[in-house]
């Protein structure tokens, strides 16, 4: 049966936002899901826009095992919101850790959101676009934002040896959003360790749907980034 044929029961909305990372590109002290914007935590910030948006049923966080930083934030939180102790030593073995221990509470065929911490300038508008757009899809999909640069691919030596054509590429964004027993079937059996949930997806024939996202949901990787960020972000 192809997979433009299968048909799903009535699917929930989770989200996960692995937190787990020491942001060591950065060069700061702390990792970066801790760094403040306008007063409020990257993690915090994140949060709020998923607890925000009625058609999110579950909100799950994962905390490397010894976070000793989440409990200072004395966050006060919905029922909605999750906190696992699972980080693995990747992104993607965080969110496949998560994934295995939310499985009881979890159908096949509902939909895992998984989100970065480092990106607080999502909105609450391009999450419910993704969800509606994407709820009856046969694969999922992900917001990310059209390449508008010139692109330049380079040898070992950092000298250019060709420039694509920026016809459709695009910047991959979170959230990124699939069934549940597809993404833990594509993250488990992905060789190696994928870059986002997409490559592991895409990995198993499948082609995620695209959808337009805002500039702002970029993530921050260096310093520099949070100045861009606290101009674009202005409360």
């Amino acid at each position: 049966m192809s997979v433009a044929m299968l048909k799903f029961p009535m699917a929930k909305f989770h989200i996960i936002i692995p937190a787990a990372g020491s942001g060591s590109r950065m060069g700061l002290d702390q990792p970066k899901q801790y760094l403040k914007i306008h007063k409020q935590t990257f993690i915090e910030r994140v949060i709020r826009v998923f607890e925000n948006i009625p058609l999110v049923d579950s909100i799950h966080i994962a905390l490397k095992p010894k976070d000793d930083l989440w409990n200072t934030l004395n966050l006060s939180l919905s029922s909605k919101v999750n906190v696992h102790y699972c980080g693995g030593e990747s992104r993607a073995k965080t969110v496949l850790n998560t994934l295995e221990t939310i499985k009881t509470h979890m159908n096949d065929s509902d939909w895992i959101l998984v989100h970065d911490a480092a990106r607080p300038g999502v909105q609450e508008k391009d999450v419910i676009h993704l969800i509606e757009t994407l709820k009856n899809d046969p694969v999922g999909g992900l917001l990310a934002y059209p390449i508008a640069d010139t692109i330049k691919k380079s040898d070992k030596e950092d000298r250019v040896i060709d420039s694509p054509l920026r016809d459709h590429l695009w910047q991959a964004q979170t959230p990124q959003m699939y069934r549940y027993k597809m993404l833990i079937d594509a993250l488990k059996s992905f060789d190696g360790i994928p870059t986002d949930e997409s490559q592991a997806i895409e990995r198993l024939g499948m082609k995620p749907k695209l959808i337009k996202g805002d500039f702002k949901n970029f993530k921050v990787t260096y310093q520099e980034d949070l100045s861009i960020l606290e101009h674009l972000i202005t409360e």
